[in-house]
């Protein structure tokens, strides 16, 4: 597959930068990828990434549970009995953030959260890039997704914007946040939910570390490089909220791919939870209100 060379900052477009660490694709490929950190804003970002018209390539696989419904293996049980329990605390997350009900939601994947939004009296636009995962949000959740190119063709304004572990995998990270922060009315939300490589269990597993998920995972923030991020384009962050059970979850991936046990994993998910303080959590929810 072609790669391209990242040799600038996403976020600050810096040419400057140092070699955070080398990371495998453990879940598909077995590819080598290399973690830049930016010296200027702090970033990680990976390179090579894939093209555009190859990325999706990574994205194929059963087992890879954000766009399926797979029960098979413990992980993936695990991840579904989990991702029900959140659905509604994403909701009333959101309902109690704003009063109006209008949602678009980015990476909707299989439509879960999207659905369960609409269930709930939220008027939900949902967008997804993956044709087999807005396929199967159809089937499986009764709900009609849009492809992801229908962003630049919206002309309605939304009180609520999520990403669900979603911001991330976006391949043009400034223009897309850009016509993002246009769709969102003044006082409106957005709601962006991403792991935290300065997390207990990130620093734990290192390399190991199941979130960095390259090349899937374009970038890997932490507080002090997404909150400027969004900042910077007219936003002021109104909370941090830990997403707790990622620490397991996240813990139990990576010994998978260390060949390690689940009472460790169940012991650094314990940890990392117990020393996350207010923003140091394996995968975070951040709060931004538009100005």
């Amino acid at each position: 597959m072609e790669h391209t060379q990242i040799n600038c900052c996403p976020s600050c477009g810096s040419d400057k930068n140092n070699i955070h660490s080398t990371v495998i694709d453990h879940f598909l490929t077995k590819e080598l990828f290399v973690l830049k950190e930016c010296s200027v804003c702090s970033l990680l970002y990976t390179t090579p990434r894939p093209n555009k018209e190859t990325i999706g390539n990574y994205y194929k696989s059963e087992d890879y549970v954000s766009h399926s419904s797979s029960k098979k293996g413990l992980i993936n049980r695990i991840y579904g009995w989990v991702r029900n329990h959140t659905l509604n605390q994403k909701v009333e997350l959101i309902s109690s953030l704003v009063s109006g009900r209008k949602l678009l939601d980015i990476g909707a994947g299989t439509g879960h959260f999207a659905a369960r939004a609409n269930q709930k009296n939220w008027s939900v636009t949902g967008l997804e890039p993956d044709i087999d995962a807005r396929n199967l949000a159809e089937t499986e959740n009764k709900i009609v997704l849009e492809d992801l190119s229908v962003l630049y063709q919206l002309r309605v304004k939304f009180d609520c914007v999520t990403m669900w572990h979603v911001l991330e995998h976006v391949y043009d990270l400034k223009t897309d946040l850009i016509q993002i922060s246009s769709l969102i009315n003044e006082k409106g939300v957005f709601v962006i939910a991403v792991p935290n490589h300065t997390s207990f269990d990130a620093n734990y597993y290192q390399e190991n570390w199941a979130a960095y998920d390259v090349p899937r995972h374009l970038y890997h923030f932490s507080p002090k490089t997404i909150v400027p991020l969004i900042e910077q384009l007219g936003f002021k962050i109104e909370a941090i909220k830990p997403m707790k059970f990622d620490a397991y979850y996240v813990s139990m991936l990576s010994e998978k791919y260390r060949k390690g046990s689940l009472f460790n994993a169940l012991r650094v998910g314990f940890l990392s939870n117990l020393k996350a303080g207010k923003d140091k959590c394996s995968s975070q929810i951040y709060v931004f209100r538009k100005l």
